[in-house]
């Protein structure tokens, strides 16, 4: 049996914009999930009589 060898070599430049692609990506990723606005109004306020649990010291 013989032992295949497939090496792909990229460059470091191509290596360094690759990189800078996934991050960009993952930076617009988790803008989106944790956008500070939409949190905020997601999240219940101390008087909200749905708000089943209350605060830890009430």
């Amino acid at each position: 049996m013989k032992n295949k060898n497939n090496k792909i070599e990229i460059t470091r430049k191509e290596a360094l914009q690759r990189m800078g692609k996934y991050a960009a990506l993952t930076a617009v990723g988790t803008f989106l999930i944790l956008n500070p606005k939409k949190a905020q109004a997601q999240s219940p306020t101390p008087d909200d009589p749905l708000d089943p649990g209350g605060g830890l010291f009430d």
